[in-house]
């Protein structure tokens, strides 16, 4: 099964992926967590080159290309593998993101963010997307706990910025069933029992 976290930055998903991996693993199943960009060698590399907060002077059409390129990578040489061979695919971040940051956030075309994301993961659609959407207070209320030099080239865009980015993923919720909107101003446990309760569900439901 393929399942996505989504959401702003600082909104808690890489918690809640860690805790969805240790419990599938409890529960002996077979499951591997990556995330975007990132993931692979070549993938790992693109990271660097968007995130390093140097690139200033970077195109948002280089910065769509980047990540779709990344994310290409990673779905050919790990996703669309370990979903062949049974394992739970746990992934931080994946094309919803573009749709969210650079077509909404950026303001590139959505059509054209949605046909080279459809270009890039090919058959690669997740099963489940949990989007664990906070208010831009919050947001920066999390962000102001980490130093400047810690933060890095799209964490630091301005709150308009993350007001777009956080529209783009309710109008993704409101269109697609695999979406899944969580309140991440809810307790950690309370967030990690409703993931789980859903991802059981579909289970099941796989299953018959």
């Amino acid at each position: 099964m393929f399942i996505t976290f989504e959401g702003i930055d600082f909104c808690g998903k890489s918690t809640q992926i860690q805790l969805l991996n240790e419990y599938l693993k409890k529960n002996n199943q077979k499951v591997i967590t990556i995330r975007e960009p990132g993931g692979t060698k070549i993938s790992e590399k693109v990271r660097e080159i968007l995130l390093d907060k140097k690139n200033k002077k970077m195109f948002i059409e280089s910065e769509l290309l980047l990540f779709s390129a990344s994310r290409a990578q990673l779905v050919r040489e790990i996703i669309l593998p370990k979903l062949a061979e049974g394992f739970f695919v746990l992934s931080d971040r994946f094309h919803d993101s573009s749709v969210a940051y650079q077509g909404f956030g950026r303001g590139i075309d959505i059509k054209h963010v949605i046909s080279i994301q459809e270009f890039a993961i090919g058959k690669a659609i997740p099963d489940l997307t949990f989007f664990i959407d906070i208010p831009l207070d919050e947001m920066e209320r999390r962000k102001g706990q980490f130093s400047f030099t810690s933060l890095d080239r799209i964490e630091l865009s301005k709150r308009v910025f993350y007001e777009k980015v956080r529209n783009g993923y309710i109008k993704l919720s409101e269109k697609y069933d695999r979406f899944y909107s969580i309140d991440g101003t809810k307790s950690i446990e309370t967030i990690h029992n409703e993931i789980i309760k859903l991802v059981e569900d579909k289970m099941h439901e796989k299953k018959k």
